[in-house]
């Protein structure tokens, strides 16, 4: 078990992934790559989504694929950005769907501890990432520790908002059940494919709906 900064609920749901073999072989990986080069984001926020959404709080979840890997982008939370960073293009995107969707206003901060700290769980798949190189860190096991986060998630809780943008965030939630939950599916908000129908999904005002019947808080977005 790694000594990590992470939400106590989350670190007992964990503790029998944590002590898996992969993941050990991934800590070593993932060591070595900061010792050796600048890498995304700083040790001490590669947990952040855990720490500031605990599981008890947890009711949507928003699947992200890598970190950021521009300097000061990446803090842990997937398309967020930390304070003062200017937003990238998808969480621009984002944002400007939030503003349209439910009339909020576009902050002047990408940093989206706010969502996280209601309770929206904002997962990437992989937790960390070389500086300037793009899925770096793919295939080295974070993959399956984030399918692990995904599955508990799907085995544990009902009534869950998943958001899920793009192919590679629909596949990796494809494991829990639309009966029980809302899969709300759209393409990702990269400038790439937003105007193919990110613009217009409305997933933010359909997600506190669907909180509002169930008698839990809708997220102030």
């Amino acid at each position: 078990m790694i000594d990590v900064r992470i939400a106590e609920d989350w670190k007992d749901i964990l503790r029998d992934e944590f002590s898996k073999p992969y993941f050990e072989e991934l800590v070593h990986f993932v060591r070595a790559e900061y010792a050796a080069g600048e890498v995304y984001p700083a040790g001490r926020n590669i947990f952040r989504a855990f720490d500031k959404c605990p599981f008890d709080k947890l009711k949507v979840v928003i699947i992200g694929q890598d970190p950021y890997h521009g300097p000061g982008q990446a803090n842990g939370l997937c398309f967020s950005v930390g304070e003062g960073v200017p937003f990238p293009p998808s969480l621009q995107n984002i944002l400007r769907e939030v503003h349209d969707d439910t009339g909020a206003e576009i902050p002047a901060s990408g940093e989206l501890d706010r969502w996280a700290e209601q309770g929206v769980l904002l997962l990437n798949a992989v937790l960390t990432v070389r500086a300037h190189n793009a899925a770096s860190h793919a295939g080295h096991g974070w993959e399956r520790f984030t399918d692990a986060v995904v599955r508990a998630v799907a085995e544990r809780k009902q009534g869950v908002v998943y958001m899920l943008w793009g192919n590679y965030a629909q596949r990796k939630g494809a494991i829990a059940d639309p009966n029980t939950n809302l899969i709300l599916r759209a393409v990702h908000p990269s400038p790439l494919s937003a105007y193919r129908g990110f613009f217009g999904c409305r997933h933010f005002s359909a997600a506190n709906s669907y909180l509002q019947q169930q008698g839990k808080e809708p997220i102030l977005w």
